[in-house]
């Protein structure tokens, strides 16, 4: 096997890993979940990959950038290590983490629009 299949072989067990997760989450958090999975895969040139037990997304190995995971309510998180937009708020906190209950069509643009920032270069 090259290093580039296995390179290859790696990505297709890490996307089938947080597939497979999300798919083990009772309702509603599985339909979210799946849901979740398709903004965030079309809103970045992300990959999937279990980090912490959670759908964690990454540009190939490099550091995971965007998460999400289940609880009481859905969580929409970011590392450290993404890129966080000056929202031009007078105090140093930066937003990193979001809870919601439902995904309606403007919370998924909310979304989109999370991740496209927090992964720019």
């Amino acid at each position: 096997m090259t290093t580039g299949s296995k390179k290859s072989k790696k990505a297709a067990d890490n996307a089938a890993a947080v597939v497979e997760r999300i798919g083990s989450w009772p309702e509603p958090y599985r339909s979210m979940g799946v849901r979740l999975h398709g903004i965030v895969m079309d809103s970045s040139d992300l990959d999937p990959r279990p980090w912490y037990g959670m759908p964690g997304y990454a540009r190939g190995p490099g550091p995971v950038l965007v998460f999400f995971r289940h609880d009481d309510y859905m969580t929409l998180g970011l590392t450290e290590k993404a890129t966080f937009i000056e929202d031009g708020n007078p105090d140093g906190l930066k937003p990193s983490s979001w809870f919601f209950t439902e995904l309606d069509p403007p919370t998924e643009a909310r979304i989109a629009a999370i991740v496209r920032d927090a992964t720019q270069d």
